[in-house]
């Protein structure tokens, strides 16, 4: 599903104010201690608390091989000023359906700035633009009404709760179903909604997830 293009560690898309990238070893740190956190990893599905400190390396070297392999797209959330300071991630994931999965978390100290609305848009601009693919689906849980707002400010409609396996969390939770179709993604870009991105330069990826940032199941 994920073109050449996305398949190297040298891929990078750059937002107003983010940089994202591919995972690094050197990431680990502060994703213990940010993915650690109990208040980021209960929203998530995957995300255990606490965070065993020999499942970080692990981790990102998974993340490293799927986007190689094309599998998935799993991009680190950095400031544009720092690129190396590892904020939260994002991802794009397969389904059967053949319609990609978004998810996306931020570390605490970057709630409420806006970076995930800016992350979850750049991703959004990118998968619609190099990918073939009718619509984009996210979930979030419906205690976390902030993660909600992010994917409801970035297009996406509700479709409905169920209960979802959230293996990190023991059990099925109520959660919400959110899709964001290419028709709709086309007309938000083309009337220039307020808030919205700009899709990055793909050309410039080469070379190289509002009112609040809290997670949604990844």
């Amino acid at each position: 599903m994920f073109p050449e293009l996305t398949r190297d560690d040298v891929f990078r898309l750059e937002t107003r104010r983010l940089w994202l990238r591919w995972p690094r070893m050197a990431d680990t740190s502060a994703i213990l201690r940010l993915a650690g956190e109990k208040a980021v990893a209960e929203m998530t599905a995957s995300i255990p608390h606490p965070y065993p400190t020999d499942a970080v390396e692990p981790f990102v070297f998974a993340m490293r091989k799927g986007n190689a392999l094309g599998e998935h797209l799993v991009l680190a959330i950095t400031p544009r000023s720092r690129p190396n300071e590892l904020i939260g991630m994002i991802g794009a994931h397969k389904q059967a359906t053949g319609v990609p999965f978004i998810g996306y978390w931020l570390g605490t100290p970057h709630w409420g700035k806006g970076y995930a609305t800016e992350a979850v848009q750049a991703l959004i601009d990118t998968l619609f633009s190099l990918v073939d693919v009718p619509a984009v689906d996210a979930d979030t849980r419906v205690i976390n009404p902030a993660s909600r707002r992010v994917l409801e400010k970035s297009g996406f409609r509700p479709e409905g709760s169920f209960l979802k396996s959230l293996p990190a969390r023991g059990g099925l939770f109520p959660c919400e179903q959110f899709r964001l179709d290419r028709s709709t993604w086309s007309a938000l870009k083309s009337w220039g909604t307020s808030g919205w991105a700009h899709a990055p330069e793909l050309a410039g990826a080469t070379v190289a997830e509002d009112t609040s940032g809290e997670p949604c199941p990844a």
